[in-house]
């Protein structure tokens, strides 16, 4: 699992969302990729190499949360080789970090001309619909990328499209989308919490309990998963399971706003 995701799950998980871009986003350069640099058929010009190496330094900047000057190396990648699909992806990526989302949008759209089958591309622009409010057009995206050819992300968009159509109060999609993430990657923090939440929230906390309870004896659990894991024990009326979470949450998370519901026994938060 991308090391970033961990760190986010593991500081700042937000209920029912993705945790950061990072967590449903992605940095071009997988096996589904269609640059002609990647297809083996000619050796690549001096100016296809600056545009590579301009790229793999702009993803590293990224990766140590420094947009603006990953951005600043992927233009820089464009005018060396406009032809790069991959660093119009990642400009797009960048750029929805920093809320440009018109532009970033731009950006994606000039990958797919260029590599039409990128599933990267698809499932970055169907997050940034996503986050628009743009549902629709989110899971058109989203199927695009599930279908390309060789694409190796299938759990992440299967989860990224639970999570958008969540948020679309499309519910038992969402289920079914994050169950399929789950059973291609099921130690996956994301997935799992929201799973759980979703079940949840649709009062089928057995199977809620299930997922959370992974997630709960995994190095991943926070104040978030712990705290939900308190609320679905007591729904389920069992009540030492829930005195056992709440007080890992207070010894672990003392200082969280979760810990501080668990004190005044406020379950429905």
């Amino acid at each position: 699992m991308n090391s970033r995701i961990i760190a986010l799950w593991r500081t700042s998980l937000v209920l029912g969302l993705c945790l950061g871009l990072w967590a449903c986003a992605a940095a071009p350069g997988g096996a589904a990729s269609e640059q002609p640099l990647m297809a083996g058929i000619t050796e690549p010009t001096d100016a296809q190499r600056r545009a590579q190496i301009r790229l793999e330094l702009a993803a590293a900047f990224l990766e140590n949360n420094q947009p603006a000057v990953a951005l600043e190396e992927i233009n820089r990648a464009v005018q060396a080789d406009p032809n790069l699909a991959a660093a119009h992806n990642l400009r797009g990526l960048v750029l929805m970090q920093l809320n440009e989302f018109a532009l970033a949008e731009q950006s994606l759209q000039q990958a797919l001309r260029l590599a039409p089958r990128d599933g990267d591309s698809w499932h970055n622009l169907g997050w940034l619909q996503c986050q628009q409010g743009r549902f629709g057009e989110a899971m058109q995206s989203f199927a695009r990328a599930l279908q390309a050819p060789n694409y190796p992300a299938l759990p992440r968009s299967w989860m990224a499209q639970g999570i958008c159509q969540a948020r679309a109060g499309q519910s038992a999609e969402a289920v079914q989308s994050l169950a399929r993430s789950f059973e291609l990657d099921p130690g996956n923090p994301i997935t799992l919490y929201n799973l759980a939440l979703l079940l949840h929230q649709r009062q089928d906390s057995e199977r809620a309990r299930f997922y959370l309870r992974r997630l709960n004896n995994s190095e991943f659990a926070n104040a978030e998963s712990l705290w939900l894991g308190v609320k679905i024990e007591n729904r389920l009326q069992n009540r030492e399971a829930a005195q056992q979470l709440g007080r890992q949450l207070q010894r672990r998370f003392p200082d969280s706003r979760q810990a501080n519901a668990y004190e005044r026994g406020a379950f429905d938060e």
